[in-house]
């Protein structure tokens, strides 16, 4: 039986589009009237259709019910707790408290300038502190679990005692636990839940939101001639699958992420049409992460243009994510991307 994928899209913004959801001539994304679409495409693995919203009602009608279906999933409100997502994107802010990460290792490995780097990102506007204590940069080892400990302790001790939404980038069960005993809101591990058997048990009984994140191999891997034979559609494929897995193994709540995984297991085509088309994930009914912050696949676009921080590639594709409704974007450089955003609400939107 042929399968049938929607991708919300035709997008508006701001009070163009709260005008537009007012007028019923748009649809919400997620909820939020100040991102809406009027049209969708509708995908097979062999053909795709774009139709306004106006006419799904014509369409044949077992095509019509998964429609329905789906649009259901891409307008209704999504829900992390302790998240709000009235103001959208939400930026996660970067703390790699590493030696080796790709853009910033060494950095901040001491405890003072990993606080002061905290206090920046939340001034900045970061809503989220993403703490990692292990790089996961394509060529990437495993370090030992006792040693990422080490580096994430003086991080969770600190924020123990502050009013800050803290993600935990790791893959490891003995961590999250470990991690738990201070404070945590959410879990993003970049190996979908694959890398440690424990990680979906621990889940289960926290009950702790977590990212569901698409790597295709490992970090040594990953970026060995990566191939699909349709990346959008075969990381839609994972998603729904390991939701399948994931509500057999007892997690029953929505408080989950969706993160295609931007550079891991992919080369830039893959990227670029998963950026493109990232809105098709808003399909699945769950809240779009993407971290395209100082990416390789900016490099590839931009050649003799590339820089060190790519701010200029970061701050682009922020904001062409955000326009398809994208609502966390993970980000080292926090003041220059709401910058962006801010100037480009005020030139072009309001």
């Amino acid at each position: 039986m042929q399968k049938y994928y929607t991708r919300a899209c035709n997008f508006y913004y701001n009070k163009t589009s709260k005008d537009k959801v007012k007028k019923k001539l748009s649809l919400p994304i997620g909820g939020n009237k100040s991102h809406s679409f009027d049209s969708i495409e509708i995908f097979t693995r062999s053909n795709k259709k774009k139709i306004n919203i106006k006419n799904i009602n014509k369409l044949p009608s077992k095509i019509k019910e998964k429609v329905l279906i789906d649009i259901n999933n891409i307008t209704k409100s999504k829900k992390i707790p302790k998240l709000k997502f009235n103001n959208l994107p939400i930026i996660m802010g970067v703390l790699n408290i590493t030696p080796d990460s790709f853009s910033d290792g060494g950095k901040f490995n001491k405890k003072v300038s990993a606080k002061k780097h905290i206090e920046k990102l939340i001034f900045d506007g970061a809503k989220i502190i993403d703490v990692g204590g292990e790089s996961t940069r394509p060529g990437s080892t495993d370090i030992l679990e006792r040693e990422e400990w080490v580096r994430v302790n003086k991080v969770m001790s600190y924020l123990k005692y502050k009013n800050f939404f803290v993600s935990l980038d790791t893959r490891k069960s003995f961590i999250m636990k470990k991690a738990s005993k201070y404070k945590l809101d959410l879990i993003n591990d970049v190996s979908g839940l694959s890398y440690d058997k424990e990680t979906i048990n621990f889940l289960k009984k926290s009950k702790l939101p977590f990212v569901l994140h698409h790597m295709k191999g490992n970090t040594q891997t990953m970026q060995k001639n990566p191939s699909y034979n349709n990346v959008l559609l075969d990381i839609y494929d994972y998603f729904e699958n390991k939701l399948k897995f994931i509500r057999k193994k007892g997690i029953k709540h929505n408080h989950i992420i969706l993160d295609p995984g931007i550079g891991f297991g992919k080369n830039m085509k893959h990227n670029i049409t998963l950026i493109n088309h990232v809105s098709i994930f808003h399909s699945l009914g769950l809240p779009v992460m993407l971290g395209i912050s100082r990416k390789k696949f900016i490099k590839d676009i931009s050649g003799e243009n590339d820089s060190k921080q790519r701010i200029g590639g970061t701050v682009s594709s922020s904001i062409f994510s955000m326009l398809q409704g994208v609502q966390i974007l993970r980000i080292h450089d926090v003041n220059e991307v709401n910058q962006g955003i801010k100037v480009f609400r005020k030139l072009n939107f309001n």
